[in-house]
């Protein structure tokens, strides 16, 4: 159960992975290290935390314009 578990939390957290980069690109946002965090992951049971990684000055303007 606890394995059915783990692969729903990453699978879960692969899909808002993806859903997050298309809604960032359509504000025109890219988040070059956009992803899983890896060391989350490989957990005896993981439960996956999305890295947002770093980014230029003027991706962290658009993202701050995207959010307000």
């Amino acid at each position: 159960m606890e394995a059915r578990h783990s692969a729903l939390c990453a699978e879960e957290a692969e899909d808002v992975v993806k859903e997050l980069r298309a809604e960032l690109a359509k504000a025109g946002v890219v988040l070059p290290s956009l992803g899983l965090d890896p060391v989350s992951l490989a957990r005896e049971a993981p439960c996956p935390l999305v890295e947002l990684g770093r980014c230029s000055v003027e991706t962290a303007r658009r993202l701050a314009a995207a959010l307000r």
